[in-house]
């Protein structure tokens, strides 16, 4: 093993088992503690934190996971912040994005902080691990011991690997999610209003009083996705709409439609990057749109530093929001009115790369690459939530 007792990397932890009444309280108290050596007896494969060494035992949670916005927390929407940022500013949005000891370490060897830890990274800690995002130890491991939801037909401990796992009924509550998904009262704020708040919007709403969890919606079954705004198919469940189009009596035709939260057991959405675009649209016998009649926004904007609001149209569960106008009457047959409704899940940081843009003479050149590629892919996150039509009437 490379390092010796005195290396930054293998400072010892303290496990959520010592001190405190709380288990999650203890489990995600930031920063995160170095999880330091691994037990003498375990295999390079039982120690390692890498994500890839939990594959061997569980492919399907690895594939999921894979798939899921959690193993892309640390993407070049990120990376070149962190390039700019100051090691405590980085430090911060890591506790969420990249919350182990060990990421943080890498990340100030990569970065080339001031004072940062220099000594070498121990065989447990893959190379590359702190741009892998939220890793599968970052929720169940701490000083080397595994944690995760109890399971009837678990190996006992002499015969798992690892040790086995001590099993907790806190993985199974919405509180383990808040440990990213709920800023405190002294957290970062807009308007007096938490920039992350979705736990406490989930505390107010009715699911919570029904016993519907976060992990009911985001990890059905067990599955390692966490679907959420990104997600076509997720969007489309918490979503309903309605449309309407009828004679005013003057010759012409009165269009009314609405777009509900009807499936999010939050706001929605919830946080302040996505929007949602809603056009109510006046559609020719050829398909082609001839005039749009409404439009709104739903969701929660701010200036691109996010120090001053400009609309919050967020609609809370069960809330809609409306949309109206008046058409004359088109000669000929085969007119309709329709609804869009589009998604752009990274709406604020399409916004924030190209003010950024204008600041690429400060930047090197690598991180100018970043900006660029994270913009792109910001832009391609963008899908369309629905469409729905309906003939105006003879």
């Amino acid at each position: 093993m490379i390092g010796g007792a005195a290396s930054r990397f293998l400072l010892p932890g303290t496990g959520p088992e010592e001190g405190g009444p709380d288990f999650l309280e203890r489990f995600w108290k930031r920063p995160l503690a170095p999880q330091g050596a691994p037990p003498a007896d375990f295999t390079p494969l039982e120690a390692s934190l890498g994500s890839e060494a939990c594959r061997a035992c569980h492919p399907r949670q690895f594939k999921q996971w894979q798939s899921s916005l959690h193993s892309r927390t640390m993407g070049p929407g990120v990376w070149w912040q962190f390039r700019v940022k100051t090691p405590e500013q980085v430090k911060s949005c890591m506790n969420c994005h990249a919350p182990l000891a060990e990421q943080k370490a890498l990340a100030g060897q990569d970065l080339g902080w001031p004072g940062g830890p220099s000594d070498p990274r121990p065989d447990y800690v893959p190379a590359d691990l702190h741009r892998k995002g939220l890793v599968c130890a970052a929720c169940h491991v701490r000083g080397h011991r595994r944690f995760g939801p109890p399971k009837a037909d678990a190996l006992p401990a002499d015969r798992a690997p690892h040790h086995g796992f001590a099993g907790r009924e806190a993985f199974r509550n919405s509180r383990f999610c808040a440990g990213c998904h709920q800023f405190p009262d002294d957290g970062p704020s807009l308007n007096g209003k938490l920039r992350e708040n979705t736990y406490r919007e989930w505390r107010a709403s009715r699911y919570a009083d029904q016993g519907v969890t976060c992990q009911s919606c985001h990890m059905p079954d067990g599955a390692h996705r966490w679907r959420g705004i990104h997600d076509p198919a997720m969007v489309r469940k918490g979503v309903s709409a309605s449309l309407r189009a009828e004679g005013d009596g003057a010759g012409g035709y009165r269009v009314t439609a609405a777009v509900a939260n009807s499936g999010a057991g939050h706001k929605l959405p919830t946080y302040l990057t996505p929007k949602l675009f809603a056009r109510l649209l006046l559609i020719g016998p050829a398909g082609d749109v001839r005039k749009r009649l409404d439009k709104a926004v739903i969701g929660w904007k701010a200036d691109v530093e996010m120090t001053r609001e400009i609309f919050d149209t967020r609609l809370d569960p069960g809330e809609r929001i409306e949309l109206s106008g008046k058409a004359a009457r088109p000669a000929g047959s085969g007119w309709k009115v329709a609804l869009w409704l589009d998604a752009a899940p990274q709406r604020h940081y399409e916004r924030l790369f190209r003010y950024m843009f204008r600041q690429k003479d400060k930047m090197d050149p690598a991180t100018q690459r970043l900006l660029e590629t994270a913009y792109k892919r910001a832009q391609a996150t963008r899908f369309e939530v629905l469409r729905k039509r309906v003939p105006l009437p003879p």
